[in-house]
């Protein structure tokens, strides 16, 4: 049970029994449970959809240190989720925002702020200095590295993704025979096969019922109340409203398991994942696409995103195929076979995997839009939407 040899200086003061006199009448937390819970250092890895609700709750619950690890910008299409931030705060560093506003819901918790990239060289260092991690992140390599670096260390891991509408909860490396993140997922998804929030999409409100169940497990585990989603996964549905639960178990094939693990020091994560394994592709500027227009050259572009997205910024395409189509319809494709085929998506990253469908089936003169939508409208023409 965690802090329970510092509670002896964690006395509560009059101004903080008033604050937590809530969770003090509950008989499973009590005095013990807030002082427990004022003796915590929990590690929350990114300041984003998820990273939002478990600071602001962790620190409104009075955990005694809190610390946030990230290096990004607030941008206008975080606001949405990231209830960390404001208007005001676009452009700002996320930490100096999560600061102001964890600072204003409990200014007696001490953050500590690590405006870092997480990578193998410091996540050991890092994680271990805390008694436990909660999972913020948006991407496969950290998440391996988080986990690893939380097995490594010793230290439990409170795992949560969202998806569209949908969304996951587990407590991993919680004692000795609970699993861990590579019991559920020993190998990540191939590149590109999962899209990412920026271009999948992501319900605005799914990371606020993810980020506190996640809260809620960290509040039960400090405290020692209750039971943890330890060897088990939560998943929850936002379009049906449902929630289920699945049963895991520690896997003897895990590499970080077992009497002689395989696993004994931190990994390349980016290569295990696959990141920036995929063949280059040709590109053409924004710039070079908008002065073949003015010099009526020949080109025919094709826009690889969904329907949907068209409705939201739309750049004139000749043929829009969503690209998880584009091996199916490549007939409708013919009669420009020999045309300079530029395919474009929202940043570029689908566009790639597009044209890497036409070369294949011998469309070789298709090249990729660099940056999509994206970089037309910041360097082109700024009336086009960005999304």
């Amino acid at each position: 049970m965690f802090g329970v040899n510092k509670l002896a200086d964690q006395a509560l003061t009059p101004d903080e029994i008033a604050r937590y006199s809530r969770h003090l009448l509950l008989p499973e937390v009590g005095m013990a449970g807030q002082q427990r819970l004022k003796a915590a250092r929990v590690l929350c890895v990114g300041a984003g959809g998820l990273g939002s609700p478990v600071s602001m709750y962790l620190a409104a619950a009075g955990v005694g240190t809190l610390g946030l690890v990230d290096f990004d910008v607030v941008d206008a299409s975080n606001l949405q989720r990231q209830i960390l931030h404001g208007t005001e705060d676009v452009g700002r560093s996320k930490l100096a925002s999560a600061r102001d506003r964890l600072g204003s819901i409990n200014p007696e918790v001490n953050l500590e702020l690590h405006e870092v990239r997480l990578d193998r060289d410091n996540a050991l260092e890092l994680i271990g200095s805390y008694d436990l991690v909660v999972d913020g992140t948006d991407n496969f390599p950290t998440r391996y590295l988080v986990n690893d670096a939380c097995v490594l260390t010793g230290r439990p891991f409170v795992y949560g993704s969202i998806f569209r509408w949908e969304g996951q909860v587990a407590v991993f490396n919680h004692g000795e025979n609970s699993p861990n993140y590579r019991c559920l997922f020993p190998e990540p998804p191939p590149p590109g096969l999962v899209p990412n929030c920026a271009e999948g999409g992501v319900f605005g409100v799914l990371p606020g019922v993810v980020g506190t169940l996640q809260a809620t497990e960290v509040v039960k585990l400090v405290t020692g109340v209750g039971e943890p989603l330890s060897g088990r996964l939560l998943l929850f549905d936002a379009l049906t409203m449902s929630f289920r639960t699945i049963k895991l178990k520690k896997s003897k094939d895990n590499p970080l398991n077992g009497d002689s693990p395989t696993i004994t020091e931190l990994v390349d994560y980016e290569a295990f994942c696959g990141v920036g394994e995929a063949p280059s592709v040709p590109t053409m500027t924004v710039e070079a696409l908008r002065d073949a227009r003015e010099a009526e050259q020949r080109l025919f572009v094709l826009d690889v995103r969904k329907d949907h997205e068209a409705e939201i910024a739309d750049l004139g395409a000749d043929q829009r195929i969503a690209v998880e189509l584009l091996e199916s319809r490549l007939d409708e494709l013919r009669a420009v076979r020999d045309a300079r085929i530029v395919v474009h998506c929202k940043s570029g990253g689908r566009s790639a995997r597009a044209v890497r469908i036409l070369h294949d089936a011998g469309y070789t003169n298709a090249v990729n839009l660099d940056g999509g939508i994206t970089a037309w409208s910041e360097r082109i023409d700024p009336d086009v939407p960005r999304y």
